[in-house]
């Protein structure tokens, strides 16, 4: 196992800035105006994934990048200060939609996996839900933002004048007929329906959410952001933003300086 370099032969204000998927693990090293100095690295999810995988893992994509002196690590699930409160895809057998694992359940639950990263890579870390460090590298700063990342399933990150709210796992509240925001938009459904019928139920949840939450400006970002038709995108409002995808990257550097709500 290729042992990371030490932050001492980087630079101190350059990030390792991982995103952590369902179905793959992307990373890549940004300055602190957030330039990228190396073309993101990405590789599949590997499953069964406990805590101890995914950190080698990391660690093995931030040996082949540039170092750096400290990390940026968005992952999907309820992250409070760096610990896991739950997570949706690691703790199943092979991935999203496949077996829960009650082992894997008990791993995950209550693993401060900043603390294990950290101690891996030898440099400051900062955890996060990954939609909120892909908001990190969208917001503006100004006003109420909500942040929708298009995935796997639903992501979710809300900020108020820069100062990040507390996460709340929105893709899994009910939606319609008792699917969840994951499985009534989420990627399983998009491959099912087509992007042109999915797109017209991104329009619904956006519709449905905006006189909950009455944003100043939403942001639509993920994988999946981009099959949302022009058709549906032209009806969504001026106030709506699709983001480009490096977001998730970018806001490594950015959600350094987040200030909590």
């Amino acid at each position: 196992m290729p042992d990371t370099q030490s932050p001492d032969a980087g630079r101190a204000d350059w990030t390792l800035a991982v995103d952590c998927g369902g179905g793959g693990i992307k990373a890549s090293v940004l300055d602190a105006a957030g330039t990228m100095h190396a073309p993101a690295i990405r590789v599949p999810t590997p499953y069964p994934l406990p805590p101890e995988r995914l950190v080698e893992t990391i660690a093995e994509i931030a040996a082949a990048l540039p170092p750096a002196g400290r990390a940026t690590v968005g992952m999907p699930g309820m992250v409070r200060h760096g610990v896991i409160v739950s997570t949706p895809h690691y703790v199943t057998r092979s991935g999203p939609h496949t077996r829960v694992e009650p082992h894997l359940v008990a791993l995950w639950s209550g693993r401060d996996i900043r603390a294990d990263v950290e101690a891996r890579l030898g440099m400051p870390t900062l955890v996060l839900n990954d939609a909120e460090v892909h908001g990190a590298g969208v917001v503006s700063g100004t006003g109420v933002e909500l942040v929708l990342t298009l995935g796997t399933g639903l992501g979710s990150a809300l900020f108020d004048g820069g100062l990040l709210a507390p996460h709340l796992e929105l893709s899994h509240a009910p939606v319609r007929r008792g699917a969840t925001y994951d499985q009534y938009i989420g990627e399983v459904e998009r491959s099912r329906l087509g992007d042109a019928l999915w797109s017209r139920r991104v329009r619904r949840v956006v519709d449905g959410l905006r006189p909950v939450f009455w944003w100043d400006r939403l942001y639509l970002g993920g994988g999946n952001s981009r099959r949302i038709s022009p058709q549906t995108l032209a009806r969504l409002g001026d106030d709506v933003v699709v983001a480009p995808n490096q977001a998730g990257i970018v806001g490594g550097v950015r959600a350094w300086s987040l200030r909590a709500g």
